[in-house]
């Protein structure tokens, strides 16, 4: 019996640089409405991964830890599409989802990303993409990255192949 299923690939990344560089591969895949739940301690390298995610992506503007401002918006010149980057830290659960307009940013066709996802875990739609990232020494980081539906193990695949190459 498979210790990883076939809907989950672990990650071994060795610096914050790898870590950056494995966002820029998943991002580089994604399309409209995909969502994105992180996972992980304070420090893992959530936003880490999430910078190089907006890159492989397009995002014309940097991205940042959206922990005071809870949402930030990117959008990417090739098609105005906008990237959610959404911090739930803060929030205490499902019924705080609405305080961010979780509703109206899930409806929007564009890619979600949210930081943080456990906190409102039951409030998220039943497919997406949950990466865990955990820290396993100073500049080693472990990512758990699993497909939640269809669509997410496309993506999954997608990913593991573009893996191959980098």
């Amino acid at each position: 019996m498979p210790i990883i299923r076939e809907s989950e690939l672990d990650i071994v990344s060795y610096s914050a640089d790898q870590t950056r560089a494995l966002g820029m591969r998943l991002g580089a895949l994604l399309r409209k409405g995909d969502i994105i739940c992180l996972i992980g301690d304070m420090g893992a390298g959530k936003t880490v991964f999430t910078s190089g995610l907006g890159l492989g992506w397009g995002a014309t503007t940097p991205i940042t830890s959206p922990t005071f401002n809870l949402v930030h918006q990117h959008r990417r010149a090739s098609d105005r599409t906008v990237l959610y980057h959404l911090d739930c830290y803060r929030l205490r659960g499902a019924q705080d989802a609405d305080s961010i307009g979780l509703d109206d940013i899930l409806d929007s066709e564009g890619v979600v990303v949210l930081e943080w996802a456990e906190r409102i875990e039951t409030a998220l739609p039943k497919e997406h993409l949950w990466i865990e990232i955990r820290v396993r020494e100073e500049n080693r980081r472990n990512l758990l990255i699993e497909a939640v539906g269809a669509r997410y193990q496309t993506l999954l695949d997608e990913f593991r192949a573009s893996l191959t190459r980098m």
